[in-house]
């Protein structure tokens, strides 16, 4: 098995655990950081009492029922549909692992968060791309990944909101979408990590639509990445037994600490997802002046949901040298070539509590 070297955690690790610590971090894709007595105080401390008489073993491979009933809350289907993972990075290994066989290939993205693609072909997976086009402003449409299915297709991925870009797919599409692949006996994976944070009109989880199985976490849109927490939502029992089987050849199970802190932080979800939203709306607008101050070189379309944005430089010239100047002057971006478009970058605007508009100033310098 061979993985390319992963040029996004790579680029990040070298700058968010520098000593000393980048000043501005606008590259993270996650919400704003919670420390564990931040949320222990969301319940008055009974969270600390809980894990004192918590026993240290395994818990069922997926999840306890507890954690399987907040989760289902979250998205209003039945606990009996999820299992959880260890991130969604381990949710989407075990669909992989499901879809792959001779000549399977798999429908993704592009641009794309870089391990979809990585993943998939260590997996054995031909991959085949459907495009995003800035020209298109991103859109996502249900026409434009069909147009990428072959007979070979085993899996397509839709990710809304969408990382890097912001972008959503429709509900209405989404339906379209689920509804035509289950013509073709392809089942539809949704990515939900930044699931509800939308600046328009709410969007409903897909979890309900038909065809479908849904992946999200604890790491982007409620902010906890440090739980290593995901989860899949498959109302297909048959599907669903052999998603449970493969979670206990993968990691046996999650922790019983983890779990709890999770189903703790589920029950007070809203005021973790009302802090989010608070910091995106504010750093989001302070981004529109910033980029309404740079249209002679800079394009963008502004995110629809998540807390990343991707824009790029009018003069095609490659994001990277501008980025490492930024980091050198304590702001943190990505740079495009980490997601095979190197005039782009993406910038977050969800986990900077604070200094968000000190780190455009020093950008604005850097981007003329």
């Amino acid at each position: 098995m061979f993985l390319p070297p992963f040029l996004l955690d790579q680029w990040l690790a070298a700058h968010e655990f520098a000593s000393p610590p980048i000043r501005y971090n606008l590259a993270s894709s996650t919400g704003p950081a919670w420390t564990f007595g931040e949320l222990a105080a969301l319940g008055g401390g009974e969270i600390v009492a809980v894990l004192k008489e918590l026993r240290v073993s395994y818990v069922p491979p997926e999840g306890t029922p507890e954690l399987r009933q907040a989760i289902a809350d979250l998205h209003d289907v039945s606990a009996d549909w999820v299992v959880a993972t260890t991130g969604a990075s381990e949710a989407l290994s075990i669909l992989y692992c499901l879809a792959a066989g001779p000549k399977a290939s798999i429908v993704l993205p592009k641009p794309g968060f870089p391990a979809f693609a990585a993943m998939a072909r260590a997996w054995g997976l031909k991959v085949t791309t459907y495009e995003l086009a800035r020209a298109r402003g991103f859109v996502q449409t249900a026409g434009l990944v069909l147009a990428a299915v072959t007979d070979e297709t085993r899996l397509v991925i839709v990710n809304s909101p969408h990382n890097p870009t912001g972008s959503l797919m429709p509900p209405a599409e989404m339906e379209r979408l689920a509804a035509s692949l289950a013509e073709r006996g392809i089942p539809l994976v949704v990515d939900e990590v930044y699931h509800p944070l939308y600046f328009g009109a709410p969007v409903p989880s897909a979890a309900k639509t038909l065809n479908t199985i849904v992946v999200s976490d604890f790491s982007k849109a409620l902010s906890l990445s440090g739980l290593r927490i995901g989860w899949l939502i498959d109302p297909d029992p048959r599907r669903r037994e052999r998603l449970i089987n493969l979670r206990s050849y993968f990691t046996v199970s999650g922790s019983p600490i983890t779990e709890a802190i999770a189903v703790h932080a589920l029950a007070h979800r809203r005021a973790i997802l009302s802090r989010l939203e608070e910091i995106t709306r504010t750093n989001l607008a302070r981004l529109d002046e910033f980029m309404n101050a740079h249209v002679s070189t800079l394009g963008w379309v502004r995110p629809g949901g998540g807390t990343v944005a991707f824009p790029w430089r009018l003069d095609g010239h490659n994001t990277r040298p501008m980025c490492e100047a930024l980091a050198h002057e304590g702001v943190l971006v990505a740079p495009g070539d980490c997601f095979d478009a190197a005039a782009h970058f993406r910038v977050g605007f969800g986990a900077q509590t604070s200094g968000f508009q000190q780190a455009l100033d020093i950008a604005a310098r850097s981007v003329g």
